[in-house]
């Protein structure tokens, strides 16, 4: 592992992620940060998601200054948090910044928080506040974005729904800040109208559903009722097709190769980059997903969302009528699909409804917080959302 040295009197600060989603939402504030006198930015990587980061940092041009590469075949979620922890404990203890910055609720999230509370670091929490109460909905990120509210000093939080989750909590108000949500900065960059792919030609003149579903609450049954629904959908709408990038993970492949295996109208591809993925939204009619930052990316687009989850720590998308929470039951999956298909009213007050997360300046919004909060002098206001 290389690092750089000090730099006069630059501010310091370490900017720690491991994911593909975290690395979506945390590298254009890396950008804006480099862009700005006051600092001297630092980029850790744990490599949590190997195959799936390193693609989302070429596309924004960060080079990291530290990779832990920690992902081991068969590790366990002790594993994976140990081996973060270790890792990152000398990398702080070597370049020691004034300021650590953390993402959202991954394993890396946690151990890089918990790291930088033991060597006395202070700790920044990027998309703070976003709750369910629910341990087990998402496990274990509902656990782990807790925990980062007590180590963190500084609460970045996207909207105002989140900020109060804080405040519930204890959280001093001087310390939370409602900056929007930094993914809808990265759309900015990434959507064009010009983009073109093999996979959308084949889909061309039908009513796409983009898929996602990999959550680990998900795996088993739950994924193959999921499916079963979407094999109703399609034999009931022959103008519907269904393209599902699919995860890594062996066991979501098996069954998504066992459920949906031999239907023309669904393609089982490899995973996308990120600017495929957000222009393959942009191109949808609808997406289906399990996921949390497509709740958020996707109404930016205009496109209505249908959450296979129980909950969602994102209910002002559900508030502000982008996102439908329709569970992971066979048959609410598969009358909620053919009710946003065949209800062009509800179709259209979904894909018009404002989007809640922001206006693409979070990442601005924080720089100037840190500069402030680190003694730089910032003009800074509340985003409203």
């Amino acid at each position: 592992m290389a690092g750089r040295g000090k730099t006069g009197l630059k501010k310091k600060i370490m900017a720690v992620f491991g994911t593909r989603p975290e690395a979506i939402k945390m590298c254009p504030l890396i950008r804006e940060l480099q862009n700005r006198p006051a600092f001297q930015t630092i980029v850790t990587v744990s490599g949590q998601h190997r195959q799936m980061l390193d693609p989302v940092l070429r596309a924004f041009s960060v080079a990291p200054d530290y990779d832990l590469s920690v992902m081991r075949e068969k590790q366990t979620l002790a594993d994976l948090t140990a081996g973060i922890l270790s890792g990152l404990r000398g990398v702080l203890e070597g370049e020691r910044p004034e300021l650590l910055l953390v993402h959202g609720d991954t394993a890396t999230t946690f151990a890089a928080a918990l790291a930088g509370f033991y060597v006395h670091i202070p700790v920044g929490h990027v998309e703070a506040g976003l709750r369910t109460y629910d341990m087990d909905n998402p496990f274990p990120e509902e656990f782990n974005r807790r925990a980062v509210t007590l180590l963190s000093r500084w609460h970045f939080a996207p909207t105002l729904g989140a900020k109060k989750n804080l405040l519930q909590e204890g959280v001093a108000e001087d310390k939370i800040y409602v900056t929007g949500n930094t993914v809808i900065d990265a759309l900015k960059t990434t959507v064009s109208p010009d983009y073109r792919h093999p996979e959308l030609l084949w889909a061309a003149g039908s009513r796409l559903i983009l898929l996602t579903a990999h959550r680990r609450e998900n795996w088993g049954e739950p994924l193959r009722r999921i499916f079963r629904a979407l094999r109703r959908v399609l034999e009931e709408n022959p103008d519907v097709k269904v393209i599902y990038p699919i995860h890594q993970n062996p066991e979501v492949r098996k069954i998504a190769a066992e459920e949906l295996g031999g239907c023309e109208r669904v393609h089982l591809i490899e995973p996308l980059g990120m600017a495929d993925f957000h222009n393959f939204m942009a191109q949808s009619y609808l997406i289906l997903t399990d996921s949390g930052g497509i709740q958020e990316e996707a109404p930016s687009l205009g496109k209505p969302v249908l959450v296979l989850r129980e909950t969602t720590e994102r209910p002002e998308g559900v508030e502000a009528g982008t996102l439908l929470l329709v569970g992971r039951e066979e048959e609410s999956v598969y009358q909620s699909l053919l009710r946003l298909l065949n209800d062009p009213h509800l179709y259209r007050s979904m894909a018009r409804a404002v989007n809640p997360y922001g206006d693409g300046r979070a990442s601005e919004r924080i720089a100037d917080i840190l500069e402030k909060e680190t003694g730089a002098r910032a003009k800074f206001s509340e985003t409203k959302v």
